[in-house]
């Protein structure tokens, strides 16, 4: 099921005053973000400033110490196991490292949450499915593959194709673009972009990479000390006058900054 069109629709995903130590250390100290539906949503902040634990949580591998995280208007931390479950079906999620199994080709890699939650399909079903979204994410030609035979970038359009695989209404992305070079990570941004388009669902990615924020974002929300201390749209991060935020947008990560672990 896809989400709605209209522009006035209310959040799908939001975090209300959230709070998350781990052993003693704060990683999360407040965060409060909506999500709407279809946008594209980036977290910023440097490494370790909670944003792929804030990805946890909207995904209920986490639960907050304080606060509240609903998706598609139900508490995480309220619903049964089994209502939790259906809920992370309708969520993709692309590790940082594409998480693939190595012993599997690309396709069984694709394929695999089709046969853990959709059983009843016939294997030539499974096998048009797969065939679909490996040509959505431009790897029709390395479905017989194994993770080791190919690319860095290409691990990551199979993680994503695994990630879409049962038509989900909200993918995460975790670093899309880490330890890629310019021309690749150029290529994971497009991907992005193409992915929202054709399967018109609500993204939110998480990154340090500020060229690919810009190029990919509706929004951005930027994390800091466990808070969010700013959002709004890339020119808006931009043309924002907060020392913090142009400081870290502008690359000049040396100095002031300090922030928490996570």
């Amino acid at each position: 099921m896809a989400a709605s069109d209209s522009g006035t629709d209310r959040p799908v995903v939001e975090l209300d005053d959230v709070h998350k130590s781990f052993n003693g250390a704060q990683v999360l100290n407040g965060v409060s973000l909506q999500i709407f539906p279809r946008e594209t949503l980036v977290i910023i902040g440097r490494s370790g400033s909670g944003k792929s634990v804030t990805l946890k949580h909207i995904v209920g591998l986490l639960n907050p110490d304080q606060g509240r995280v609903r998706v598609f208007g139900e508490d995480l931390s309220r619903v049964s196991y089994r209502d939790l479950l259906a809920i992370r079906l309708k969520i993709g999620y692309l590790f940082q490292s594409g998480a693939l199994l190595n012993w599997m080709t690309i396709e069984e890699n694709v394929a695999l949450p089709l046969l853990e939650h959709r059983g009843k399909l016939s294997p030539k079903e499974v096998e048009k499915r797969v065939r679909e979204k490996l040509e959505l994410v431009e790897l029709a030609g390395a479905g017989k593959k194994h993770p080791a035979d190919i690319s860095g970038g290409m691990k990551k359009r199979a993680g994503l194709a695994r990630a879409i695989i049962l038509d989900p209404e909200i993918i995460l992305y975790d670093e899309p673009t880490a330890g890629l070079d310019p021309v690749m990570a150029s290529a994971i941004n497009d991907m992005v972009l193409h992915t929202r388009e054709v399967l018109r669902v609500t993204q939110v990615v998480v990154t340090h990479d500020m060229e690919s924020a810009f190029r990919i974002a509706d929004r951005i929300a930027m994390l800091f000390e466990g808070r969010i201390i700013a959002a709004g749209s890339p020119q808006e991060i931009k043309s924002s006058g907060d020392p913090i935020v142009r400081q870290f947008i502008t690359g000049s990560s040396r100095g002031p900054i300090t922030d928490g672990g996570g």
